[in-house]
């Protein structure tokens, strides 16, 4: 059962990251302040959920819930700064998107930098622990789906409908057969054992 609330602080928000192993796209984040009474049983780490009950839940938590904000950081900006640095700053811009300001941050993993004067805690597996962390982590998830299914009509070869991105063996394999796009990150290791590949 996850918990609504970390600290004492009225407005809590959590945040939370999807596709920061990803070879293509951006690294997209979340922030996301609950109701003092929201609840729901359905919702948990978005890793533990299929597509369906993560479409499910996104509506719900839009609706109910005090503010969201939801940030893309692109590939270039992601090889020019690292992909850390990347997911912090995406997890700053979804922040800067609530209405009101959360007077306290709660971050999944243990890395984040001071985001204003605002107190935060980063929190290991904390979108299984809080429920604003979850909440976080499933528009993230959605959200970063949905952009990267829009960008598969325009290179169809490398599947990103069905992979999102990730580095699987269907997506490496399009890699090394068709080399890269504009969307694909070219600080990754995108072909295991370095294999060449011609930026």
């Amino acid at each position: 059962m996850l918990i609504l609330k970390h600290s004492y602080f009225n407005l809590e928000c959590g945040t939370d990251e999807a596709g920061r192993g990803c070879l293509a796209g951006p690294v997209t984040a979340a922030a996301v302040i609950l109701k003092e009474d929201f609840t729901n049983t359905l919702l948990n780490d978005s890793k533990q959920l299929t597509e369906t009950k993560r479409e499910f839940l996104k509506p719900i938590i839009e609706t109910d819930s005090l503010s969201f904000g939801v940030a893309h950081v692109f590939q270039e900006e992601i090889d020019s700064i690292n992909i850390l640095n990347a997911s912090i700053l995406a997890m700053h811009k979804s922040i800067s998107q609530l209405n009101p300001a959360p007077e306290f941050i709660i971050v999944d993993g243990n890395k984040f930098k001071p985001y204003k004067n605002i107190p935060f805690e980063t929190i290991i597996k904390g979108d299984a622990k809080y429920m604003s962390i979850a909440a976080a982590s499933v528009l993230a998830k959605t959200y970063r789906d949905h952009y990267m299914t829009q960008i598969h009509d325009e290179f169809p070869m490398y599947n990103w409908k069905q992979n999102k991105g990730y580095p699987t063996a269907e997506h490496r394999e399009a890699i090394k057969k068709y080399g890269i796009t504009k969307y694909h990150r070219k600080s990754f290791r995108l072909l295991p054992e370095q294999l060449k590949l011609s930026l």
